[in-house]
This record gives structure tokens, sequence and C-alpha cells, in this order.
């Protein structure tokens, strides 16, 4: 039984089996419009296209090539491509009265001002990682989100994955005791794959390995970790890019806990992560992107594998928290988090590893 399935029987919904997934009953097409149609929205529509629950009504693109591109996937389909408005504030103000959604996939600089704006005119986000640039915006979109009463999902697989969510609950439950130490690694050829990108490009990155495949892992600790950072000392390494390309940090938890990051965005081929939690009473193992779950309890010889539900896809996840089947996994709280986590790793860094000390 699959994850919506089985929160749907719990909650008293109804739902379809529809072409491998579960559909909510006698429900009206979502219309959802999407804000940026490059690579990562591409992979996104293509799932949401065999939805029978869900229309992507209009799109923001102001790439040509991008456009046509998305407009392929429709057409491969048998559905009717979207109207494309290419400014992102005339789309908002075009569409808010007919959509019920957006779902925003742009360079992270655009984040916080098509999110808020967004929310502003009646629609529900789900927005890409990561959130926002800094802790000030994230404040600013959780106090948007508050007086609007809308719903802002943050596209993290780490958070929306199972194995993430389960390692939460054993942490939260204090079977594991209290969290010592947590060290967390994230490597790819990042530097290679992304010259010539706006990834690459400071004023809308935000940074660059570690803000960008890094913010996973970033996010995941922070969301294991449960609570805020108090200190941090970082180092980061552009190696002649014009963002950062390797990064080391070292963080203390408010309880007490040490966490460490390591970050090589200069790997040889490969795309790789690696989360360990040392509890008093056990250790846990995942991933940045919630790949894998495994715990060694106390008296226990070796890591196990820990059953999970299957994982579903992060539209799927985002309508199961605006239909009340399930709480929202990947809320902006997390967010703010990991942004004050990032500005502390900054403003180390900028001051060659110096410590910083902030307080929630």
């Amino acid at each position: 039984m699959s994850y919506a399935k089985q929160s749907a029987v719990q909650s008293g919904k109804i739902y379809l089996f529809q072409k491998g997934i579960y559909i909510l009953a006698d429900k009206k097409r979502v219309q959802v419009g999407f804000i940026g149609c490059g690579g990562m929205a591409r992979h996104h529509i293509t799932t949401m296209l065999q939805r029978s629950d869900t229309q992507i009504a209009a799109v923001c693109e102001p790439s040509p090539e991008a456009y046509a591109a998305a407009g392929n996937l429709f057409k491969l389909a048998g559905q009717s491509v979207p109207p494309n408005e290419p400014d992102w504030e005339k789309f908002i103000a075009q569409y808010a009265k007919t959509l019920d959604a957006v779902f925003i996939v742009t360079p992270h600089a655009l984040h916080f001002e098509q999110a808020k704006l967004a929310m502003e005119t009646g629609l529900d986000v789900l927005l890409e990682k990561p959130m926002v640039m800094n802790a000030a915006e994230a404040t600013a979109l959780i106090d948007t989100r508050d007086k609007t009463g809308r719903l802002l999902v943050v596209a993290f697989q780490g958070s929306l994955s199972p194995q993430v969510r389960a390692a939460v609950a054993l942490l939260r439950s204090g079977k594991l005791g209290s969290i010592l130490n947590i060290n967390a690694m994230a490597w790819q050829n990042w530097g290679q794959l992304t010259v010539g990108t706006w990834r690459q490009q400071p004023d809308l990155s935000g940074g660059g390995f570690l803000f960008d495949t890094g913010a996973h892992m970033l996010n995941t600790v922070a969301d294991l970790a449960g609570e805020d950072f108090t200190e941090v000392a970082a180092w980061m390494e552009n190696d002649k890019y014009p963002v950062d390309v390797r990064a080391v940090a070292m963080a203390r938890l408010a309880s007490g806990g040490l966490v460490t990051f390591n970050g090589c965005g200069m790997a040889i081929p490969s795309c790789h992560s690696d989360i360990r939690v040392f509890c008093s009473k056990g250790i846990i193992r995942t991933g940045i992107w919630g790949e894998q779950l495994e715990l060694q309890r106390h008296g226990a010889k070796r890591l196990t594998k820990v059953k999970s539900v299957e994982s579903i896809h992060v539209w799927e996840q985002f309508l199961n928290v605006r239909n009340g089947v399930t709480a929202n996994p990947s809320p902006p709280e997390v967010g703010l988090r990991m942004a004050r986590l990032w500005d502390a790793i900054k403003a180390s860094s900028a001051a060659n590893g110096q410590p910083v000390k902030y307080s929630s």
C-alpha cells in the first residue's frame, strides 16, 4: 500500500488507483502554474502530466528554448501546450484568479519575491530548494504565509523522503537518547557540470556547491537535528571558480551536539552523500536526499536497514498536504533553520574560519 493510500485510509478519504499512482476521487483538478521551465521543472512536469487530478494551466518561462522543450512534453502526452507569460509578475497577476497553486522552479535569488507575491495573491506554493537566500528572507516568507493563510511546501527531497521522516520520528521519540554528533558529507563533480550556467553566477545562485547540491545536506541535517545551531566555523574554497566548490563547516547545536559538514564539488564524476547521527543509545545512517535509512541500536553489532513506506513524487506530497491527508513534511520553519546556518557559514568563511555565534 502506498503512503498516499495508507494516509487516505486513516483519514477516511477515498483514493482511486490510476496509472500506478493514487488519485483523490471526486475532486476537481488542481490548476497549477509553473514559474520556470528549466531542466528540473521539466522533470516534474513529466510526472505531473500523468495525473488526472492535476492540470498545468499556464507557465512562466522567459527562455523560448526552455518553453519549447516543455511544450514538447505536453505534445508527447497528448495534451495542449499551456500559454506562456514570460514576465513572472505579470504571470501571477494574470493567472492568480484561475490557478490554485504555483510550482516555482527558478534560480535561487528569485524564490523569495516570487513565493511572497504568489501567496499574497491567494496561491498555494510549492517552492524548489533552497527556500530563500538568507534568514531575513526566510523570516519574511513565514510571516507572509501566516498573514495569508496559504500553503508553502519546500521541495527538499530529504525532508520529503519517508526515510528522513522515519529518522526524525526515531530521534524525537527519545528511544535513541540524545544527539551527540552528526557527520554529513556530499560530493559531486559539480564544478565541471555547472560551468556556464546560472548556478555559477553569484547574483542568481547565492553560492556554489554548498548552496546548490550541498543545500540538501544543510537542510536535511537541520531537519534531523530539530533544533537551532548556536556556533559555526566554516571554510569555503572557489578553486578559481566564481563560486565555492569545496567547503567544510563545524557547528554546535543548542543542546550541545556537534556537527560536521563536508562538501566536495570537485569530485571525480559521481554524486552521492552520507549522513550519520550518533546518539547516546544508537546510530542512524541516511543521506542528504533520504536515499537510505539504517539503524544500529545499543547492543547491536551493525547497522541494519529500516523498512519504510515507498517514496512518492513531490507534487503528490504537496497535494496530500493541501488535501489534509498529511502534515507538511517540509515547512518553511526548517528552511529558516537552514538559512540561519547558511548565513553563519558565509560569515565565518569570510572571516577565514573564525567561529560565529548566533541565536534564534
